[in-house]
């Protein structure tokens, strides 16, 4: 008789196989077959923008393996793995110093020691980094000290958008670093107050300003440039394919940054009449990037730049739709409920609230707020399907501003303190689409 121990094993083997076949036949689909680990091409599906199907097959494929690891590994060997791990470290070499756009010009593959006079590197150092890399699939050696691209490097080009954003995630180590220390400082370890995040509490300490939206022009623009990056890395132009925009005749993008989804939205659905909403500073920019991506949309006056401080003001009155994509992660609660409350004023009795955001699924969520039968992890899958990324980024929030990720409750019970109701979600994996609209009385 099989125990119940080995018939989790077998069953977390038999998720592999299927969501890894599932991974698979998307692929085929594009008829461009499976890519290879040393690909040094981008696969066609790379580019695509809806990429639901194969993001749901690697969520599963993804939570099935490490609980496999976590499983059949003894303990100490994994918990050692938690913490020496230095691909952060080597991948932001590999960006700081554009190993990819370098080796870009050398499909054949380049000797480290012209690698390394390229990028004025150390060449016995660099090959280490590389080396360390390449078990990963990110760069190649094809023989002997001479490396080449992976269809996994070239993201890390400084031209794309996620290389972009890699190269700038730089910040987050420093504040993890006195993550203990502000849980047990009397005056940060039990404040949720924005000024009293990690971030804040290391930039105190070295009597640095701490505000973290005060920006000048060259730090504003390579911020919404890495939101491009965020973009991609967490598939948020899916959003525009499953939601039905086609019924919507007016959107307001609170919070729009430069036109991350509002220029692509207004590519895609040329009917919408989008109002963009920011900083002053930040329009001025989304202005000049909708110019360069977007000039048709100005041309025929279907967009609009109106200055908004959410946490002061409300947006502009009785649109269809209010977007917050990666807004309210970025803000303790009782900042998350007055951004909701200034949009509740200005709702029309047809509007809708679109909150884009991180969600974490948990086991244990109560019944009546799980999304949908998609969101249930298939058991014996780890909670949150075994997914790591949410739950990073959840750190990441709390890292930077105490802000946090939120469970599909904690966004439900936001609202209701807002005055709206959930009435709606789209699992988009890793983030989700929650359209809320006015709570009746």
């Amino acid at each position: 008789m099989t125990e119940p121990n080995e018939l989790k094993v077998e069953a977390l083997l038999n998720i592999i196989n299927s969501s890894a076949r599932e991974a698979m036949a998307e692929y085929k689909n594009t008829g461009h077959g499976v890519p290879g680990i040393d690909a040094n091409t981008l696969h066609p599906l790379d580019f695509a923008t809806d990429t639901l199907a194969l993001r749901k097959a690697i969520r599963l494929l993804e939570g099935a393996c490490e609980q496999l690891n976590t499983i059949l590994a003894p303990p100490q060997h994994t918990a050692y793995n938690f913490i020496n791990n230095y691909n952060w470290a080597c991948t932001n070499v590999a960006t700081q110093s554009c190993i990819a756009d370098v080796l870009e010009k050398h499909p054949e593959g380049l000797s480290v020691d012209a690698l390394a006079d390229a990028v004025n590197l150390d060449k016995t150092k660099l090959a280490r980094v590389l080396r360390l890399l390449t078990i990963r699939g990110c760069f190649k050696e094809v023989k002997r000290d001479v490396f080449a691209n992976t269809r996994l490097s070239l993201v890390l080009k400084s031209t794309n958008d996620v290389g972009f954003n890699l190269q700038h995630q730089r910040g987050c180590h420093e504040f993890a670093a006195v993550l203990y220390e502000t849980m047990t400082n009397q005056e940060f370890a039990r404040s949720n107050e924005v000024e009293k995040s990690p971030r804040a509490f290391t930039l105190k300490k070295q009597g640095k300003n701490n505000s973290f939206w005060e920006m000048d022009e060259e730090a504003c623009e390579i911020f919404h440039k890495c939101m491009l990056g965020h973009s991609v890395i967490h598939g948020s132009y899916t959003a525009l394919h499953y939601y039905p925009w086609d019924n919507v005749s007016s959107v307001v993008d609170v919070g729009s940054g430069i036109g991350t989804i509002s220029i692509p939205l207004a590519k895609m659905f040329p009917h919408l009449r989008v109002t963009n909403q920011d900083l002053p500073e930040t329009l001025k920019l989304s202005r000049n990037t909708w110019e360069r991506n977007a000039p048709e949309a100005l041309l025929d006056g279907r967009v609009e730049f109106v200055p908004l401080n959410f946490l002061e003001e409300s947006p502009v009155v009785g649109k269809d739709v209010y977007y917050l994509r990666s807004i309210i992660h970025d803000w303790p609660d009782n900042e998350a409920h007055v951004i909701l409350r200034n949009i509740r004023k200005v709702m029309g009795p047809n509007s809708r609230v679109l909150i884009h955001d991180c969600v974490l699924l948990r086991k244990f969520e109560e019944p009546d707020v799980v999304a949908d039968e998609s969101t249930k992890a298939l058991e014996p899958a780890l909670l949150n399907f075994g997914s790591n990324t949410p739950y990073q980024d959840d750190m990441t929030m709390w890292l930077l501003f105490n802000g946090k990720e939120r469970t599909l409750n904690e966004f439900k019970n936001i609202g209701a303190s807002a005055g709206l109701v959930l009435t709606q979600t789209y699992d988009l994996v890793g983030m989700m689409l929650m359209e809320f609209r006015i709570a009746q009385d």
